[in-house]
């Protein structure tokens, strides 16, 4: 294949990792952080620990396939995303530590302090990379204030306080309501009597804030935020070049232009917005299957929309808005990304396979009289 295509082919598949990795491990977080909430007893939350219990460290390999991706394809993103958002990064890392230790020793020792103190950590673990992985994509579209010398290193000029612009905890606030729904959706699929009940508000209001909120950052970036336009590339997209090799200015609205240009993008709100009110309808009809269906889509749909915004945008600068990260100037080498579609060709499915067969072999909705009745061999 062309260097062009193959820019645009892993585009396209870090998206799906991303994608895959929110609808899967985005349940996970989901529901630790509604643990203190629809759980209002220790075999209640044990419940629902057991529903994600046996998936979670599978489900974060998408998270971890994603990671990798970056790092291969978009060697330099990888590299000022890691130095320039380091502390971000840290307390998503140590966040997540609470997960594997939390499942691991939260229901060792019968003692209710003992289990509060974990359960807490263990909503933590879930609670704030969700946020802070929407502050993140919500920094993309400010620009992250950044530069690159001429031998392509990257000098990052900001503190971690100023990640929390506005607009930024807005999209946060998406991200979290988002993932939160999310898990609600898949307890409506997995528990019985109170814990699904209240699953299913949970599930409601959960969406429409994220409907709430998803349509106003939409009208944020139309009429408040500036976004980023090429006027001008020296080298075609097939080549291989640096980010030196273009001009690159802000306009107001900017960032909605693909819709106009590319008229076929438009889907991907309208899908996230149709499965939002899905869910809240399939909720009320009590059909947890759809729920969770139209929760997937909806969070497909968002994220879409935030990636189709952005193109060919990857990580904007601030300071100097013509050194901007783009599809075309930050990818490996041609053999390099040939080499990794093959690779990801044959091992993509394997992963996707063995997904759904961890959750074929141990499907089912998990009961309070589940835990009593198998009180040492669950979460």
């Amino acid at each position: 294949m062309d260097y062009e295509s193959l820019k645009l082919i892993w585009w396209v598949l870090i998206g799906v990792l991303l994608i895959g990795w929110a609808i899967t491990d985005g349940f996970d977080m989901g529901v630790l952080t509604l643990l203190k909430i629809v759980g209002k007893t220790d075999y209640e939350r044990r419940v629902m620990l057991n529903t994600v219990g046996p998936h979670w460290d599978g489900n974060q390999v998408w998270f971890i396939t994603a990671g990798g991706a970056i790092f291969a394809a978009w060697p330099v993103v990888y590299a000022t995303a890691f130095s320039g958002l380091y502390f971000a990064m840290l307390l998503v890392l140590f966040a997540m530590f609470f997960r594997p230790v939390g499942f691991e020793y939260r229901s060792k020792i019968e003692e209710a302090k003992w289990r509060s103190n974990w359960d807490w950590l263990l909503t933590v673990g879930g609670a704030v990379p969700s946020l802070v992985f929407g502050v993140a994509f919500g920094n993309l579209f400010l620009g992250l204030p950044f530069t690159l010398d001429n031998t392509m290193r990257s000098f990052y000029e900001g503190n971690f306080f100023q990640l929390l612009s506005p607009f930024a905890l807005l999209v946060g606030v998406v991200s979290l309501a988002m993932l939160v729904m999310h898990g609600a959706a898949y307890l409506q699929m997995r528990t019985q009597d109170e814990v699904l009940e209240r699953s299913r508000k949970a599930t409601i209001v959960t969406a429409v804030v994220t409907l709430v909120t998803f349509i106003f950052a939409g009208i944020c970036l139309l009429y408040w935020v500036d976004g980023y336009v090429i006027t001008d590339m020296t080298k075609d997209a097939g080549e291989a070049m640096t980010p030196m090799a273009k001009t690159v200015t802000t306009v107001e609205g900017a960032w909605l232009n693909n819709y106009s240009i590319y008229p076929i993008t438009i889907v991907a709100p309208i899908l996230a917005i149709a499965g939002l009110l899905l869910t809240i309808l399939f909720s009320l009809k009590d059909k947890s299957a759809l729920v969770f269906i139209a929760s997937s889509v909806a969070i497909s749909g968002i994220i879409c929309t935030a990636g189709f915004s952005l193109f060919p945008f990857v990580m904007p600068s601030s300071i100097d808005p013509s050194l901007s990260l783009t599809v075309w100037d930050v990818v490996s080498s041609k053999m390099t990304l040939n080499i990794m579609f093959i690779v990801a060709m044959i091992f993509v499915p394997i992963i996707l396979a063995y997904t759904i067969w961890g959750y074929y072999k141990m499907w089912g909705r998990i009961s309070t009289q589940n835990i009593e009745d198998n009180k040492y061999g669950t979460y």
